[in-house]
C-alpha cells in the first residue's frame, strides 16, 4: 500500500493518543528505549576505554579511545544507507526495525561480558542494528499520516521528544552504574533499555497497521538471489581481508579506526561523485546538488566539533571539573544528559524563531550561524581549560559550553533536514536522507582523528585553534551566501 494512502486504513481504528495514531506510542517508547541504550552506552564508552586495566578498564591511551569513538559514530550513520535498502527492497521497514532492535540489545549484552574483545564485538553489532533501526523507524512514523496531514509535523516533534528523552535519562542511569560500580553493569543496562524497547515494540505491533509492513520497492527472484549472492561475497571477502590482517600483525585498534576513518570519507565522495555526474539531472538540480555539496561540507564541520562532547569533553569532565555537591561527586557522565534536557527545552524557540523569521534568513545563513556558535563554544572550551591549569573548575563551563552548541544544533540540523529535501533531484529523492546522514558520518570519522591532538597539545590551544576555524568558516559561509541562494534556484 502506497505512504501516501489514508492513515486510517493504514492504522487500525480505535483509541488514539492525543490525536494521534495509536501507533505513535510504540514507535515512540521503541526510540526512547534505543536512545536510552545507545546514549546510555555513549556516555561511558570513551571514559570505559582510557580507564586503567587495573580498573577493569580497557586500558587505551586517549588519542586511541577518542578515534575510536568517532569511527563508532561514524559507522552507527553510515550503516543508515544500507539500512534503509534493505528495508526497501528486501525485509520492510517493519521487520527491519525489529531486527535491527533485536541486534543491538544483543550488541550491548556482548559488550556487558567483562571480556577484552567484548567491547568491539558489541559495537560492530550496535552499529549493524542501529543503521538498521535509526532510518526506518523514522519512515514508520511518516507511514502513520498522510503526506498534507496537518498532525503529520507534530507527531514527528512527539516523535522526537522520544529521542531527547532517552538521551537524557541514560547516562544519570548508565553513568552512575558504570563509574561507581563496574563499567560492563553500565553496558548491561543499555541491553536491558533495548529489550524493553524490543518487548514492547513486539506487543504494539498490533497498532501499526499497514506501516512499513511491506518492502517499498522489493527485489524478487533472480535479482533477490544476486543481491544476496553479493552480499554472502562482499561478507566472505571483509572476513578473508581481516584474517589476512591479523595474521600479517596489522590488525590492531588503529589501523581500524584509520580504515573506517578512510571509508567514510570514500564513500561520501562516491555517493557526490555519482549524484553530480548523472546525465539525467537537469541543469537546476545539478545546481542544487552543488549548492548541497557547501551545505554537507559545513554540516560536517559542525559535527566534527559538536559530538566531541562524548569524547573530549567527556574526559576533561572525568579529570578536570570539581563535581562535588554536597558532598556526593556525580559521575562525570551525568553531564552528558544537559545536551538533550536543553534542547527538549530550546526546540520550540527555534522552531518559533524560524517561523517569525520567515525567508528573511536563508539556510546558508543558519548554517553559518550554527558554526559560528559551535566554534564559539570551544573558544569559551579555550577559556575553561586555561582555568583548569590551576585546578579542578566548576562544571558550570561545561554547562555554558553544550548550550551554546544546542543553540548551535538547533541552527544547523533541523534547517539541513527540511534543505536536504528541498534540494534533493527527483531521481535521488528517497536517498538524500542517508546522504545528509553521511555528513554526521564524516564529521565524526575525521572529529575522532582530530580529537587526538587533545591529548597532544595543550588543551587550551586544541580548542582555540578549532574554535576559531569554526567561527571563521561560519563568517565565509556568510559571504558565500548569496552565491549558494543563487545555485539552490529558489529554494530559501
Amino acid at each position: 500500500m502506497s505512504s501516501d494512502a489514508p492513515a486510517a486504513r493504514r492504522s487500525p481504528a480505535g483509541r488514539t493518543f492525543f490525536g494521534h495514531p495509536r501507533a505513535l506510542v510504540t514507535l515512540f517508547l521503541t526510540e526512547m528505549w534505543e536512545r536510552f541504550s545507545f546514549y546510555g552506552m555513549r556516555a561511558i564508552l570513551v571514559l570505559y576505554l582510557t580507564a586503567a586495566v587495573a580498573d577493569d578498564g580497557g586500558g587505551l591511551r586517549q588519542s586511541t579511545a577518542v578515534a575510536v569513538y568517532g569511527a563508532y559514530n561514524a559507522m552507527v550513520y553510515l550503516m543508515a544507507l544500507p539500512g534503509g535498502w534493505v528495508a526497501d527492497r528486501l525485509l520492510g521497514a517493519r521487520r527491519s526495525v525489529l531486527w535491527g532492535g533485536v541486534i543491538i540489545a544483543c550488541g550491548h549484552y556482548v559488550m556487558a561480558v567483562p571480556v577484552g574483545w567484548s567491547i568491539f564485538a558489541g559495537m560492530a553489532l550496535i552499529v549493524v542494528g542501529t543503521g538498521l533501526l535509526k532510518p526506518n523507524i523514522s519512515t514508520m512514523v511518516g507511514d502513520l499520516y498522510d503526506r498534507d496531514s496537518p498532525r503529520r509535523d507534530a507527531g514527528f516533534s512527539l516523535f522526537y521528544m522520544g529521542i531527547n528523552l532517552g538521551g537524557f535519562a541514560a547516562p544519570l542511569v548508565t553513568g552512575f552504574l558504570g563509574e561507581r560500580i563496574n563499567w560492563h553493569l553500565g553496558f548491561a543496562v543499555a541491553a536491558v533499555g533495548m529489550t524493553f524497547g524490543v518487548i514492547q515494540y513486539v506487543i504494539g505491533g498490533r497498532h501499526l497497521g499497514d506501516a512499513g509492513a511491506r518492502p517499498a520497492d522489493p527485489l524478487l527472484g533472480a535479482d533477490r538471489r544476486r543481491a544476496l549472492t553479493r552480499f554472502g561475497v562482499a561478507a566472505g571477502g571483509l572476513a578473508v581481508l581481516l584474517a589476512a590482517l591479523a595474521a600479517a600483525g596489522l590488525f590492531t585498534v588503529d589501523t581500524m579506526v584509520n580504515v573506517l576513518t578512510v571509508t567514510t570519507v570514500l564513500v561520501t565522495v562516491g555517493y557526490f561523485t555519482r549524484i553530480l555526474t548523472d546525465r539525467e539531472l537537469s541543469g537546476t538540480e545539478r545546481n542544487r546538488m552543488k549548492a548541497y555539496v557547501w551545505l554537507f561540507v559545513f554540516a560536517a564541520s559542525f559535527w566534527l566539533i559538536y559530538d566531541q562532547a562524548g569524547s573530549v569533553l567527556n574526559i576533561f569532565a572525568a579529570d578536570r571539573t570539581d563535581r562535588d555537591v554536597f558532598g556526593f561527586t556525580f559521575p562525570a557522565s551525568w553531564l552528558q544528559s544537559v545536551n538533550p534536557i536543553l534542547i527538549i527545552i530550546g526546540a520550540p524557540l527555534f522552531a518559533w524563531l524560524w517561523l517569525r523569521l520567515g525567508h528573511r534568513v536563508s539556510t546558508p545563513v543558519k548554517f553559518s550561524v550554527g558554526l559560528v556558535l559551535n566554534g564559539l563554544s570551544f573558544v569559551l572550551m579555550a577559556a575553561a581549560a586555561q582555568a583548569a591549569v590551576g585546578g579542578l573548575v566548576s562544571p558550570w563551563w561545561l554547562v555554558a559550553v553544550f548550550a551554546i552548541q544546542v543553540a548551535g544544533e538547533l541552527s544547523l540540523s533541523p534547517v539541513g533536514l527540511s534543505a536536504t529535501t528541498k534540494l534533493a533531484p527527483v531521481k535521488y529523492a528517497s536517498q538524500m536522507m542517508g546522504l545528509w546522514f553521511l555528513s554526521t558520518a564524516v564529521g565524526d570519522a575525521i572529529g575522532g582523528q582530530v580529537a587526538r591532538l587533545a591529548e597532544a597539545w595543550p588543551e587550551p590551544t586544541y580548542f582555540l585553534i578549532f574554535g576559531a576555524a569554526s567561527v571563521l568558516l561560519g563568517l565565509g559561509a556568510v559571504m558565500f551566501a548569496r552565491q549558494l541562494r543563487r545555485l539552490m534556484a529558489g529554494i530559501h
